[in-house]
């Protein structure tokens, strides 16, 4: 497993904690309790394909980055709402980069997998 590979999991890793706890940071309007609710039930099966990731479960990453992709699509209405607060506007902004971060990672080729030495 290449380092860019663990750092793409850890990412995403830390990603789906923060989903678990989103039921427990909402309002009940930003983000809505289902939207929370429902990233939070993302967030944990993420964590679990973490996990298998982890210990080198290849056939878990894409599910990983499907689940990953549905969370941060979950955040995309706060930029088009209108009562949503700054704070919450930015916090989905940052989601959003470290998702598409945390996949490139998972996505770039080791050197192993390519047989460069």
């Amino acid at each position: 497993m290449s380092r860019m590979f663990r750092t793409g999991l850890v990412l995403l890793g830390l990603l789906s904690v923060g989903d678990l706890a989103g039921p427990l940071l909402t309002d009940g309007e930003h983000p809505p309790m289902s939207i929370a609710l429902i990233g939070s039930a993302l967030g944990l099966v993420s964590l679990v394909l973490v996990v298998f990731a982890w210990r080198g479960a290849r056939r878990a990453v894409v599910p990983l980055i499907v689940l990953r992709v549905l969370s941060a699509l979950s955040a995309v209405p706060a930029f088009f709402a209108g009562d949503v607060p700054a704070a919450a506007v930015a916090a989905a902004g940052i989601i959003v980069v470290l998702t598409v971060a945390g996949i490139a990672l998972l996505l770039v080729p080791s050197k192993e997998l390519a047989g460069v030495r």
